[in-house]
């Protein structure tokens, strides 16, 4: 589950490579892995407690305050100039308010699972709209092959064939909406945050930062306090902050800085199959055949649009 999106130019081309940490990348790729998977269970059992909103505000409240912890130990500052802070809020708003809020509405009437594989849409989503919105990617053969076997599994994970019986059109939908939206926003990032010079870090605490001021506002509007706080699912809105949005990222930050974004971005397709492992497992959700097959299907599309074409 990919939550920030900030400029690739953001550092100067050709600086020294960061010193590698005592922990080797592939063990902290694993660890974001099984964080992000986790993150649809977590997210199913928060909502059994409080409104998706307030799922949504916790979750960025503790997101922020791991990163701004972060910021302070790394020395880091936020940055500056109105022009940027005005891009960060829609940023905010595309890449963390919306698609979160989405995915917490969704988990009311759909299975965790069917939410994580939703979420591996996102690369084929990204590649439709960068066939349209940005002139440097031009369709070929083998894009055209992955949107279109992508769109197979997803027809497969719906139950095309049975006539979607059984599935809740509104929570898939708000889903499959959820993921669009990280792409629309890695989009418009690209167009107007490059050049920044300010550090992935701080972008993305910043990003948070207004993410969670605008779920500020938004929940009291949509929601009314809880006449009592659940402890279970209190916590799983905590882990979910903590973990699986602010550490979450701080370690997507330093396997970005070591191995490079493409190799980072392969976390995406480890994602469904450890969302469905844990939905099953844990909440007991029931897994129809066709739902791990159209999984594949999904992930071997997506797959593709990250392949490099041969010379």
């Amino acid at each position: 589950m990919t939550t920030v999106a900030t400029p690739r130019t953001a550092s100067p081309t050709g600086a020294p490579a960061r010193p590698r940490t005592a922990l080797d990348w592939r063990i902290r790729f694993g660890v974001l892995s099984l964080i992000w998977g986790f993150s649809f269970l977590l997210i199913k059992v928060g909502t059994d407690g409080y409104a998706p909103f307030q799922v949504t505000f916790g979750r960025l409240l503790f997101g922020t305050a791991v990163l701004v912890a972060a910021m302070a130990v790394k020395r880091e500052r936020l940055p500056r100039g109105a022009r940027t802070w005005g891009h960060l809020t829609v940023a905010a708003l595309l890449l963390n308010a919306l698609p979160f809020s989405l995915f917490a509405y969704s988990e009311l009437t759909i299975p965790s699972t069917l939410a994580g594989i939703c979420n591996a849409t996102s690369p084929l989503w990204g590649m439709a709209l960068s066939l349209v919105a940005l002139s440097e990617d031009r369709p070929t053969r083998r894009r055209v092959a992955s949107l279109g076997i992508g769109f197979l599994g997803v027809l497969t994970v719906l139950g095309v064939w049975q006539g979607f019986h059984g599935l809740d059109a509104t929570g898939t939908a708000m889903a499959l909406l959820a993921s669009l939206s990280y792409p629309v926003g890695w989009i418009y990032v690209r167009r107007t945050l490059a050049g920044t010079g300010a550090s992935h870090l701080s972008m993305t605490g910043a990003q948070l930062l207004l993410a969670t001021v605008q779920l500020a506002v938004v929940t009291p509007l949509f929601t009314t306090l809880p006449s009592r706080f659940p402890v279970v699912p209190l916590l799983a809105i905590v882990a979910l902050g903590a973990l699986g949005t602010g550490f979450a990222i701080f370690l997507q930050y330093g396997i970005v800085a070591e191995v490079g974004p493409t190799t980072a971005q392969m976390v995406t397709y480890f994602i469904p199959v450890i969302a469905t492992a844990a939905g099953v497992a844990i909440l007991g959700e029931a897994l129809a055949w066709s739902t791990p097959v159209g999984a594949v299907i999904v992930l071997a599309g997506a797959a593709l649009t990250q392949a490099k074409p041969r010379r």
